[in-house]
């Protein structure tokens, strides 16, 4: 079914890994739609509880393929129909389609991650990087702008000021600086890097009732931009009195009280209520 990714499901958890080794994994108009048909995939699966996105080889993804030269963003960001001659951001369709995603998501960076390779995994929940990993919002340097939605993204992740510094200068980053300034949770021996990741999607998928974690997901992100914790409030108070008559909710508590594991059988694809009836997707225009 895929390309230039592969997708695999086991306890739980779906793994999606970018798969042009040869090329270092450089992102594609291919590569952008199946990602996004495989984040579809994991949200119509109820047997999968977390997704890790990882790359084959020796990188994660060395950012745009430049195979075109310097005609490679003459025609836009994909083959997305926007407005107004404007075609749609490649990597701002996948952004938007990790934050939107109803299970979690985490990034185990391997190697480089530069351009679209950094900044799609931006919306991405958790993110480990092993020693060999190195970040570059290098956009500037190749005479464009900051893509995926990641004007947005960076300066929630690691602040404004470290975000101009980096977008402005184009600079490599180490593994070490960006655990430093919070891009990434923890760095890990290349060989232990997956390990780790597993190890925190096994933890999400064994105990948590996964139509929490597709609710807590959702009112987190969105909370980023709201006006007013009077927002986050009424999505919370929605949140308590649906989930808490649930099935899960039950199980939850009496579970605890048995000392017990707890069996949770709601289904994200079928069983999440909507704490935010008012919310509307923007639009492109």
């Amino acid at each position: 079914m895929f390309s230039q990714i592969t997708y695999e499901v086991g306890e739980g958890i779906a793994t999606i890994t970018l798969n042009r080794p040869e090329k270092l994994n450089a992102f594609t108009n291919t590569m952008l739609h199946e990602i996004i048909a495989a984040l579809d995939k994991s949200d119509a699966d109820d047997d999968v509880r977390a997704v890790i996105v990882t790359g084959a080889g020796r990188a994660f993804c060395a950012g745009a393929d430049l195979s075109s030269g310097g005609a490679t963003f003459s025609r836009g960001g994909s083959d997305v129909a926007g407005v107004d001659n404007v075609p749609r951001d490649g990597g701002g369709l996948v952004a938007l389609r990790i934050f939107d995603s109803k299970k979690p998501v985490i990034a185990a960076i391997n190697g480089a991650a530069v351009g679209v390779g950094v900044t799609m995994t931006l919306p991405m929940d958790i993110r480990l990087a092993g020693e060999s990993a190195k970040f570059g919002f290098v956009f500037a340097r190749r005479g464009i702008v900051t893509e995926a939605c990641s004007s947005w993204f960076l300066p929630r992740v690691v602040g404004i000021s470290r975000a101009a510094e980096w977008v402005y200068t184009g600079r490599m980053i180490s593994a070490s600086q960006a655990a430093e300034a919070g891009l990434v949770r923890s760095v890990h021996r290349d060989a232990e890097l997956l390990d780790a990741a597993r190890a925190i999607a096994r933890e999400i998928a064994e105990n948590s009732a996964p139509v929490s974690v597709a609710l807590s997901r959702q009112m987190l992100w969105r909370m980023l931009g709201a006006s007013h914790p009077m927002e986050a409030h009424r999505a919370e108070s929605r949140g308590i009195v649906q989930r808490g008559k649930s099935a899960d909710a039950r199980e939850g508590v009496t579970s605890f009280l048995e000392k017990r594991a707890a069996n949770f059988v709601m289904k994200v694809s079928t069983d999440t209520p909507n704490l935010f009836p008012e919310w509307q997707d923007p639009e492109f225009r």
